[in-house]
């Protein structure tokens, strides 16, 4: 993909939005890494949103997939927050994500589990609705998160991915995962027919179509040629009678390049009969995870080891841990900086918060050394 550097990097020049794009960067295992968010106008604070993972391919990086398989149109409407990811450098400088294409020290699930913890201390993020999908190296990523995240992420996609025969062996996800599949017949990058290293596309599909329970043949459905010239028509395959929660789903391109269908960049054939970012969400808006491990917004802090419990919450939050008598007081703002609450310590360091309307707000703990700790609350 480094042949669109250039355009998208024109194309970043003229449509950035400061107040929309956020760069940041997290320390993860002794590694500096880097992360793009998008966020869209229609968010607030007081309602939780899902939270999108759009992964590059191999040698790209996240302003290429940004701009490539783009989701931004999508989520100024439906109200969800996209993060752009960076992997990191092989040996070759180039960015990849660690998925059995040869032996690394990277735990990139870690990394992503990471992040969905990161950008919820700073935005309401609806657990059970955190969805990955990505571009080639990015779609086998987003299936190593289908198998060793399942307890955090709801649903899949993968566009000209698929999965090495190391990931295959070491699937086991805790639940029933959906997972869409889209990959063109004449991809020269990653073969529809697969090689000694990554599984045949018909195989990965039949794979998960048997971890989801899925029975029966699929509805098929030829998508409209409408764009006639663009070498290239697709068609639908639907796994439907699958265990609670589950589903597969392929778009087959025929004469389908390494592409991403209705990409505004055309790199090679792409099927323009479609919207691949549009058709990832509204597959993703059928599912939410029935049970998925809590985002953690309430961080132990490693200088003091106190806790805030629990959050989101009801009717009180208990500041707690093995410097408690350390504190000197705690105050309770909501997001306009009104002061709600506010108490000298106490022998319990209960918050009550049953009166208040639901929503988020900021808990300030002053210590006696003068440290003042902070941390997001979600009322609900």
């Amino acid at each position: 993909m480094n042949n669109i550097s250039l355009v998208l990097a024109i194309l970043f020049a003229f449509n950035v939005n400061a107040q929309q794009n956020i760069d940041k960067t997290i320390t993860h295992n002794g590694l500096s890494r880097e992360y793009r968010l998008y966020i869209p106008a229609s968010y607030n604070a007081n309602t939780s949103v899902p939270l999108l993972f759009n992964l590059h391919g191999y040698s790209s990086n996240n302003l290429q997939q940004e701009f490539y398989g783009n989701f931004k149109p999508i989520a100024d409407t439906a109200n969800f927050i996209i993060c752009h990811p960076n992997g990191t450098l092989d040996l070759s400088n180039n960015r990849y994500w660690s998925v059995g294409f040869a032996p690394d020290n990277i735990d990139d699930v870690d990394f992503i589990s990471t992040l969905i913890d990161e950008i919820a201390a700073s935005y309401n993020i609806d657990a059970s609705r955190v969805y990955s999908t990505g571009m080639s190296n990015g779609g086998f990523m987003s299936y190593s998160l289908a198998c060793q995240l399942s307890d955090r992420v709801a649903a899949i996609a993968s566009v000209t991915g698929t999965m090495t025969l190391l990931q295959q062996g070491n699937c086991s996800p805790s639940r029933t995962v959906p997972v869409m599949q889209i990959h063109g017949t004449n991809d020269p990058t990653v073969p529809y027919t697969g090689n000694t290293n990554f599984l045949h596309i018909d195989t990965l599909v039949k794979n998960w179509v048997n971890r989801n329970g899925c029975t029966g043949s699929p509805s098929i459905t030829n998508v409209p040629d409408i764009v006639t010239g663009d070498g290239a028509t697709a068609t639908r395959f639907d796994y439907d009678n699958c265990n609670t929660g589950g589903k597969v789903a392929l778009y087959k391109i025929t004469n389908g390049a390494h592409t991403w269908p209705g990409a505004s960049i055309n790199i090679g054939v792409t099927c323009m009969d479609f919207s691949a970012s549009l058709e990832i969400w509204k597959f993703f808006l059928q599912f939410r995870h029935p049970n998925p491990n809590p985002i953690v917004t309430v961080k132990e802090k490693q200088s003091n080891n106190i806790q805030f419990y629990p959050n989101p919450a009801n009717n009180t939050i208990m500041v707690n841990g093995n410097t408690t008598n350390n504190i000197k007081n705690i105050q309770l703002f909501d997001l306009t900086g009104k002061l709600q609450h506010a108490q000298l310590n106490n022998a319990e360091n209960t918050i009550d918060i049953a009166t208040l309307p639901n929503g988020l707000y900021m808990l300030n703990v002053l210590l006696f050394n003068g440290e003042i700790i902070t941390e997001k609350i979600i009322k609900q």
